[in-house]
C-alpha cells in the first residue's frame, strides 16, 4: 500500500478556474483537468521565475516531485492549447498558506493588510467562505473567520472566497 501523499503548499488562490477556447461550445470540448498544486508549481517556475530547489523548499516538497508535477502541468497545458481542450483548475493535495503581511494587524508587513474590514483581505460583512479543494461554499458568519472552519464535504479548511 502506497504512503498517502503530502499536502503541497501553495500561496496563490486563482481569480479565474476555467479556461476554454473562443467560439467552440463548451458541450463539444473536452476538458483537462489542471491540479492547483501544478498550477502552483507553474506559477513559481516560470510566471515567478524561482529555481525549482528553492520553490520545492517553499512548497515543502522534493525538487524532484516539483519537477514531477512541473513536467505534467506543462504537458496539460501544451495539451489543451495544441488540441483546442478547455482547462478546469481544481484539486490536488494542497493546504493553502496565507502570505504574512496580509491582512494581519494595522498595516504592519508589507504595508497590504489592512486591519479590520480594510484592505485587500479585510473581513467584511457579507463574505463567503469557500472550500479550495472541493468547491463547497457557504456564508461567512460574522466574528468567525473562514480559515477556522473546515469544509463539512471534504474537511479541508475553508478560505474567503
Amino acid at each position: 500500500m502506497p504512503r498517502p501523499r503530502i499536502n503541497r503548499r501553495i500561496f496563490f488562490e486563482p481569480h479565474v478556474n476555467y479556461f476554454k477556447p473562443v467560439g467552440i461550445p463548451l458541450s463539444h470540448l473536452q476538458e483537462i483537468i489542471l491540479t492547483r498544486d501544478e498550477l502552483e508549481v507553474v506559477r513559481l517556475i516560470d510566471y515567478e521565475e524561482i529555481e525549482q530547489s528553492k520553490a520545492g523548499k517553499k512548497m515543502k516538497i522534493s525538487q524532484p516531485t516539483l519537477s514531477r508535477l512541473l513536467k505534467s502541468a506543462r504537458k496539460k497545458i501544451a495539451e489543451a492549447l495544441i488540441n483546442g481542450k478547455s482547462i478546469k483548475i481544481q484539486g490536488g493535495d494542497f493546504e493553502m498558506v496565507q502570505p504574512r503581511g496580509f491582512g494581519r494587524g494595522m498595516g504592519r508587513g508589507r504595508g497590504l493588510g489592512g486591519g479590520r474590514m480594510g484592505g485587500p483581505f479585510a473581513a467584511g460583512p457579507g463574505g463567503i467562505c469557500k472550500c479550495p479543494k472541493c468547491g463547497y461554499e457557504e456564508s461567512q458568519i460574522r466574528g468567525q473567520p473562514c480559515m477556522n472552519k473546515k469544509c463539512p464535504k471534504c474537511g479541508t479548511k475553508m478560505t474567503r472566497g
